[in-house]
Order: structure tokens, then C-alpha cells, then sequence
């Protein structure tokens, strides 16, 4: 394929990578330029289902595995696995130390509701005794 046969496929490659946001810029800066190529490239993106589909490139990066951990391959194997390795523990560290942060949230919340419960009981237990020594017999 030539050159100018192929700019077409690299630009959709080129915003696709890019994501939404590009293709709805380049609608828009081909609505400023010239209004049949903005509504040509909105027809564009509805009729492929990029505009009210999953994001651009969704189906490409999905099977690569490398992006399922947020890193694109350096081209070294061993490299690769380190640090998707190294993302999977901290990734695992991080669930842990939220968990650990849940339960600490929850005692004190418990810690405070105790304290609470117990100034109630304090606060009856005086008010009940004010309430006994006042009708008391000989109390005026």
C-alpha cells in the first residue's frame, strides 16, 4: 500500500491511541476548517460505534496482556514479567493496607459509639439520682 493510500489507517490508529477526546477534537477542528470534514468525520465515529461504544482501542489493548497491568512491553521478556510481578505486589499491597485502613475507620467508629453509649447511661444514671434524692421523705 502507498503512502497516500495508508495516511488514512494511520490517522485512525494515530487518534484511536489518543482515545474519545481526539476524535471528537478532530470533528471539531474539521468543523472549523472546513464543515464536510467535521461531519464527515462525526459520521465516521457513530457509524464505527467509537463515539457511544467502549473507549478507542478498547478491543486492542485488551488482548495485549502488558496493559492489563498499565505498562506497555519494553521488547524483554524477563524485564516484562519483573515488573508485572512488582505490579501484582503492590497491587496486592494496596488492597491490604485499604482493608487494614477499613477495619481501623471501624474500631474507632466502635471505640466513639462506646464512648457515647456510655456518657448516655452516665448522663440517665445521674439524672434518675437527682430524681431519688428529691423525692426522698424530709426533702423540701
Amino acid at each position: 500500500m502507498s503512502t497516500i493510500a495508508a495516511w488514512p489507517a494511520q490517522a485512525e490508529s494515530w487518534l484511536d491511541e489518543r482515545g474519545k477526546a481526539a476524535w471528537i477534537a478532530a470533528a471539531v477542528l474539521g468543523l472549523i476548517v472546513f464543515w464536510p470534514i467535521g461531519l464527515a468525520i462525526l459520521a465516521y465515529m457513530i457509524w464505527s460505534k467509537r463515539m457511544f461504544s467502549k473507549p478507542c482501542g478498547y478491543r486492542r489493548h485488551a488482548r495485549n496482556t502488558a496493559y492489563q497491568h498499565g505498562f506497555r512491553s519494553s521488547g524483554n521478556s524477563a524485564f516484562d514479567a519483573y515488573k508485572a510481578d512488582t505490579l501484582d505486589r503492590l497491587q496486592r499491597e494496596q488492597e491490604e493496607f485499604e482493608a487494614f485502613l477499613k477495619r481501623l475507620r471501624e474500631s474507632k467508629d466502635k471505640a466513639e459509639f462506646d464512648q457515647y453509649m456510655e456518657e448516655r447511661a452516665r448522663t440517665a444514671r445521674d439524672a434518675d439520682t437527682g430524681k431519688d434524692e428529691a423525692s426522698a421523705p424530709g426533702a423540701y
